[in-house]
C-alpha cells in the first residue's frame, strides 16, 4: 500500500482562505468585458502559462510578463512583441503598469511582482483562475482531466477536429509540433480544447461543456493527503459540468467509477440530473465492462512494432478503423477518449482515422529524438510510477536488443510519499540510471534522493546505479549503450533535456 503524507492543514487552510480572498476582489467575469487590459505574467516561460499569455495576446489584450531565465519559449513571446523581464523585481511590474497580474503555482511565497501589484491595489489571479476566465468566452469547452494522459488525448482530439473541418482553440501542456507551440488559436470562440489539470484544484475554476477523464491516481501529495482526497475532487470538478453536458470516463479505472458514484449521489442530493454519461474500453481488459455497457469500444487489436491498430464500436456498429503511430495500450485508451469527446462534438469517423494516423504525439511523450551508438532514444514525462509502468510496457512492445533507462523523479514530497510504489515500477527493468530529484517548487527537505531508490531496487536484485552530476550519466552511457537498444530518458524536461547533449549518430 502506498505510504500516505500528513499535510499541514493549517497551510492547505491558509491556501484556500487566500484563493477565496482572490476571488472575491477580483471576479473574474470583470475581464470579460475589459478590451485592451494590460496585463503581467509571472513565469511566463512555464509552458502554460507561455501558452495563456500568447492567447491573451492574440485575443486583444497587451502583454507582458516575467521569468527567473531566458528560454526558447520565452524568445518566441519575444519575437511576438510580447515585453519581456529576466528575473522577479518589483520594478518590472511598475515599469509595465498592468491592469491585471497573473501568476503561476511555481512561483515562490514572497515574490516581489506580486506583492508590489498588491500593495499598489492591481489586481493578482492564479494561472488557473485566468484560464478559467478564458473558458468562459466560448461557446463549447472540452476539458481533458486525469492523472495520465491528459496532453496527449488533448492533442489527439485537436487534430481530429481539425480533420474534421472544425476551428477549435486549443491549449495544451506540452509542445506540439503541429501548432510550433504550446497553443492554436481559432478565428472564433466557438470551441475551446484544454487541458485541466488537478494539481491545487486548478480545474475546479474551468467551465465546461463536455469534460473527460482519463483515469484517476494518486499524485499531488503536496495537495492531497489520500486517493480518497483525489477522487473527491474529481468529483467536484465533474459536478460542475452543465446538467446539459458529456461526460466521458474510461470503463476500466475503478477509482473513476467510485468518483462518479459521488457525483450522482451529490447530484441526487442538489435535485440536479446528470450530464450525459460516455465510457470507453476495449477487449482484452478484465476490469472493462461487457461490450454492449461501453459506449465507444476497440476490438480486433493488433500491434504493430508496439503500436496498436482496431476498430472502433459504437452503438452496434463499426465507425473508424485506427493506425496508431504511438506506442502502448494506455495511447490506444488516449484515442479512445478523444474518439468519444470528438464524435460529441462533431468529430467525423474520417477525421479520426486521418488524424491519429499522422499523430507522433505531443514533445516529451514517448519522443523519438534519433539514435546514439546504433541505439533509438527515446524522451518520456513520465515522472509517475504509473506512467513510467506505462510508458515500459509500450517500449517492450518494440523490437530491441536492451533497454537502458534514466530516470529523474519529480518534487522530493512526490518522490517520499510514493517511494515504494517507484520502486516496484523500475524493478524489472535491465537497467535504470537515477538522477537527482528535479524539483522547482520546494525545498530539499534532505530526508529523500534518488540515490535511496537505487539502493532499495539493488537490495531487491535488481540492476541501478545512482549519478548526482548528469555529465557523468552520459560518460556512463557511452560504455553501456549499443546497436540496437532502447535508450529512455523518463522524467521533467530537467532530464529531458539531457538527451540533447548525446552525440547522436
Amino acid at each position: 500500500m502506498q505510504k500516505e503524507r500528513e499535510v499541514n492543514s493549517s497551510d492547505q487552510s491558509r491556501e484556500q482562505d487566500r484563493n477565496k480572498k482572490l476571488n472575491e476582489a477580483n471576479p473574474i467575469h470583470q475581464w470579460r468585458i475589459i478590451s485592451g487590459a494590460r496585463i503581467f505574467f509571472v513565469g511566463i516561460g512555464g509552458i502554460s502559462m507561455s501558452g495563456l499569455a500568447e492567447m491573451a495576446s492574440h485575443y486583444g489584450y497587451v502583454v507582458g510578463g516575467s521569468d527567473m531565465h531566458s528560454s526558447h519559449r520565452v524568445g518566441l513571446l519575444s519575437d511576438k512583441g510580447i515585453e519581456i523581464f529576466i528575473g522577479h523585481d518589483a520594478d518590472n511590474v511598475k515599469r509595465f503598469s498592468p491592469d491585471l497580474v497573473v501568476y503561476t503555482a511555481a512561483v515562490l511565497s514572497g515574490n516581489p511582482e506580486i506583492a508590489y501589484a498588491k500593495e499598489q491595489g492591481v489586481p493578482v489571479m492564479s494561472r488557473a483562475e485566468f484560464l478559467g476566465h478564458l473558458t468562459e468566452n466560448f461557446s463549447s469547452v472540452i476539458n481533458i482531466a486525469g492523472t495520465h494522459g491528459k496532453t496527449t488525448t488533448t492533442s489527439m482530439l485537436s487534430m481530429i477536429l481539425l480533420e474534421s473541418g472544425l476551428d477549435p482553440t486549443v491549449h495544451l501542456g506540452a509542445e506540439f509540433r503541429p501548432f510550433g507551440g504550446t497553443i492554436r488559436t481559432g478565428a472564433d470562440f466557438s470551441l475551446l480544447v484544454s487541458e485541466a489539470c488537478e494539481y491545487r484544484r486548478s480545474f475546479l475554476h474551468f467551465r465546461s461543456t463536455t469534460a473527460a477523464i482519463t483515469n484517476i491516481d494518486f499524485d499531488h501529495v503536496d495537495c492531497f493527503k489520500t486517493i480518497d482526497e483525489v477522487i473527491d475532487v474529481f468529483a467536484e470538478f465533474t459536478d460542475r459540468l452543465e446538467d446539459s453536458g458529456n461526460l466521458i470516463i474510461p470503463a476500466f479505472d475503478s477509482n473513476t467509477a467510485l468518483c462518479l458514484e459521488r457525483v450522482r449521489a451529490r447530484r441526487a442530493a442538489a435535485g440536479r440530473p446528470m450530464p450525459r454519461v460516455i465510457t470507453t474500453g476495449h477487449e482484452g481488459d478484465t476490469g472493462t465492462a461487457e461490450e454492449a455497457d461501453v459506449d465507444f469500444y476497440a476490438k480486433s487489436i493488433e500491434y504493430k512494432n508496439g503500436c496498436p491498430s482496431f476498430d472502433v464500436w459504437h452503438e452496434g456498429r463499426s465507425i473508424a478503423h485506427i493506425d496508431l503511430k504511438v506506442p502502448g495500450i494506455h495511447n490506444l485508451r488516449n484515442a479512445l477518449t478523444a474518439i468519444a469527446c470528438a464524435a460529441l462534438n462533431s468529430g467525423t469517423p474520417e477525421g479520426m482515422s486521418r488524424a491519429l494516423f499522422a499523430f507522433g504525439g505531443a514533445e516529451g511523450r514517448f519522443t523519438v529524438k534519433g539514435e546514439y551508438r546504433g541505439a533509438t532514444v527515446i524522451t518520456d514525462y513520465a515522472h509517475h510510477p504509473a506512467a513510467a509502468r506505462a510508458t515500459l510496457q509500450a517500449a517492450s512492445q518494440i523490437p530491441h536488443n536492451k533497454t537502458w533507462v534514466v530516470f529523474q523523479p519529480l518534487t522530493f514530497n512526490r518522490t517520499e510519499v510514493l517511494f515504494e510504489d517507484y520502486v516496484t515500477s523500475l524493478l524489472s527493468c535491465e537497467h535504470v540510471i537515477f538522477a537527482e530529484i528535479f524539483s522547482d517548487r520546494e525545498i530539499n527537505p534532505g530526508t529523500i534522493s534518488s540515490s535511496m531508490l537505487a539502493a532499495e531496487i539493488n537490495n531487491r536484485g535488481g540492476r541501478a546505479e545512482f549519478y548526482a552530476d548528469k555529465k557523468a550519466i552520459l560518460q556512463r552511457l557511452d560504455s553501456l549503450v549499443g546497436k540496437d537498444d532502447l535508450l529512455l530518458f523518463l522524467g521533467p524536461e530537467d532530464i529531458r533535456d539531457l538527451a540533447d547533449e548525446l552525440r547522436f549518430d
